[in-house]
């Protein structure tokens, strides 16, 4: 018998909110009725990425953490860091929740997609809405689980900041990070055999970002990433950078992959394509084409 979990999910049935016939207010109500469960995921999702991220960063850096003495340098402590947040994405991106949202967490992805025509205006609203909510709820539950410990300045609760080299060159590692990030998002996740793959080349993006970018910037590619933890810090230093970046380089990733294909867009605006999870995105074609 053939396995589900490894067949894409079925296209949409459900009905979706008309913004074209109908006004603001009543699609948004729509949109909440029909697609609250994929929001309260995101939310979830973005507060586990941001509650693994205070935790591991205090684990690597607090000064009274058991782990200090068998990481002898900043490099250690990043590689480690990196590759616990790789794997964090990996949890997400295949957990339940992931497979049925989506698994974005970060609202440069969402916005992106937008662009792309995978995602109703109102999704995308909400989505980004509630990734911001669950990045802030993360750090809340890291700062209470861990008594405090991510906010010791070794710490501050994983802020993502400009390196040595300033805020120029930290915008334009963010803009080629996120580039980069999206782009092989977009070109994997629309090649039959790389899709199963999707979520492990964003994770091992990710966990190299951390460990050998993020001294330029702080490695953030994700603006709700970047807000939580500077909520609780208070640190909103070159926050702009984080908000502009991200966003800007993802959108361009969608031109290239665009121009690459001639115009034709992604299949869908999920990381994981391969279960029987309910779709709420936009399909560019029938499942049994990719």
């Amino acid at each position: 018998m053939r396995d589900r979990s490894n067949t894409r999910e079925h296209s949409q049935t459900e009905p979706k909110a008309d913004v074209a016939n109908k006004g603001t207010f009543s699609a948004a109500a729509d949109s909440l009725r029909l697609h609250w469960p994929e929001y309260l995921m995101e939310a979830g999702e973005s507060g586990l990425y941001l509650f693994s991220a205070c935790a591991v960063a205090t684990l690597v850096w607090h000064p009274a953490s058991p782990l200090q003495r068998y990481l002898p340098s900043d490099a250690a402590r990043r590689i480690l860091m990196g590759l616990a947040m790789g794997a964090t994405i990996i949890v997400i991106v295949i957990s339940p929740w992931g497979k049925q949202s989506g698994g974005h967490f970060n609202p440069a992805v969402t916005f992106t997609f937008y662009r792309l025509r995978k995602m109703a205006p109102m999704d995308a609203v909400f989505y980004c809405a509630a990734q911001f909510l669950g990045a802030v709820a993360g750090v809340a539950l890291a700062a209470l689980v861990l008594h405090g410990a991510p906010a010791h300045k070794a710490v501050r609760y994983a802020a993502t900041m400009p390196g040595i080299y300033g805020e120029t060159i930290a915008f334009v590692a963010e803009l080629a990070i996120s580039f980069i990030l999206m782009s092989a998002i977009l070109f994997t996740a629309n090649q039959k055999f790389l899709s199963y793959y999707t979520h492990y080349f964003a994770a091992i993006l990710v966990a190299a970002y951390i460990a050998f970018e993020s001294p330029l910037s702080g490695m953030s590619t994700n603006p709700a990433r970047t807000f939580g933890p500077a909520l609780y810090s208070s640190y909103w230093h070159a926050l702009w950078i984080y908000f502009i970046a991200p966003p800007l380089g993802m959108l361009a990733a969608a031109e290239v992959f665009l121009l690459a294909r001639g115009g034709e867009g992604p299949y869908c605006a999920k990381l994981h394509h391969h279960n029987d999870k309910r779709c709420i995105f936009r399909h560019a074609q029938p499942a049994s084409d990719l």
